[in-house]
């Protein structure tokens, strides 16, 4: 049986709110643990438009409803040779090829773009031991290239306290990097690039100028609060930083970046860091019920610090990678 494949108008309200649906359902399904996106975190980048990234939502309808969705995107400054994909089929319509239609639709848009890689995300639950999401990538000739620990904390937290370092102090701020901080935070946002860890993607990290800054700030604002902390020394030069994003109307938090310069680590700032940003949550942002992390298995000094907080393994993250 032969599934169609259609692009979906990101400003025909019903279409992209069963697209947005079905996204959900398949996050969702058989995974306690699973973090989607809110509606407008969807709906306000397919609506206007990043210069920096072209977005491909696609959708197959059976009966007249949206069955399966796909998400191609393609970055429109650097890595050019790369594609990101995401495949979700509604788990009432699954194992009759709508997956692989929308797979093989996205494959020969990216082909016709000059893109020789294509990438994914796919998260498999503790409890998922089929892990049907892994077996339909790697039947479709990707490969596992790095994993990440997904990990989550309950809140309201009340981690173990330790007193700040000597010589060091930790500020916050929300949303928009104040101008007096801008040139030490590019210069940490680089650091932190460069040091991600990535496996074998095939994936360059991108420098962050203030103009790109700026943009990304303002785009996610409309759909996320920011929370950053970063930790200064005496003299003047700034130690690391730390980034929480909490969604609008939504109830999870994310804790995303956190990065100790080389020069300054093995004296806690990690820890302080966190410590400052669950702060904020817990004044400004009572209503969150849980903090979601990942972090590299590899990164035995970011594990330790965030089982002393108190966050449990939830899911195994999957970069999944094909190349031409």
């Amino acid at each position: 049986m032969s599934h169609p494949v259609v692009e979906v108008d990101p400003h025909d309200e019903a279409a992209l709110r069963e697209w947005y649906d079905v996204e959900a359902a398949s996050v969702r399904h058989g995974r306690p643990h699973a973090l989607h996106r809110t509606f407008a975190a969807l709906a306000h980048p397919v609506r206007d438009p990043s210069p920096f990234r072209r977005v491909h939502l696609l959708a197959v309808r059976v009966d007249g409803a949206t069955a399966g969705i796909a998400e191609l995107v393609l970055d429109q400054a650097e890595n050019r040779h790369l594609a990101e994909l995401e495949v979700h089929v509604h788990p009432d319509h699954r194992r009759r090829g709508i997956g692989r239609a929308l797979h093989d639709h996205a494959d020969a848009v990216r082909r016709a773009d000059g893109r020789r890689t294509v990438t994914g995300e796919l998260s498999v639950a503790a409890e998922d031991a089929a892990a049907s999401g892994l077996a339909f990538a790697e039947a479709l000739g990707f490969t596992t290239v790095h994993r990440e620990e997904h990990l989550v904390l309950p809140l309201p937290a009340d981690p173990p306290r330790t007193e700040p370092p000597p010589g060091y102090d930790v500020l916050t701020w929300r949303d928009r990097c104040p101008d007096e901080h801008l040139d030490a935070y590019l210069a940490m946002r680089h650091r932190m690039a460069l040091d991600v860890p990535t496996g074998g993607l095939d994936q360059a990290p991108v420098r962050l100028d203030a103009e790109r800054l700026r943009t990304q700030e303002r785009r996610t604002a409309r759909s996320y609060r920011q929370v950053v902390a970063v930790a200064r020394h005496d003299d003047g030069t700034r130690a690391g930083y730390s980034v929480v994003f909490c969604a609008h109307d939504d109830r999870e938090a994310i804790q995303d970046d956190t990065l100790v310069m080389p020069a300054h680590r093995g004296h806690g700032l990690g820890r302080q860091l966190k410590l400052a940003t669950l702060d904020v949550l817990a004044r400004e942002h009572p209503d969150r019920r849980a903090l979601h992390t990942w972090t590299d298995p590899d990164n035995h000094a970011m594990r330790r610090t965030n089982e002393a907080f108190g966050y449990r393994p939830a899911e195994l993250l999957h970069q999944v990678q094909r190349e031409d």
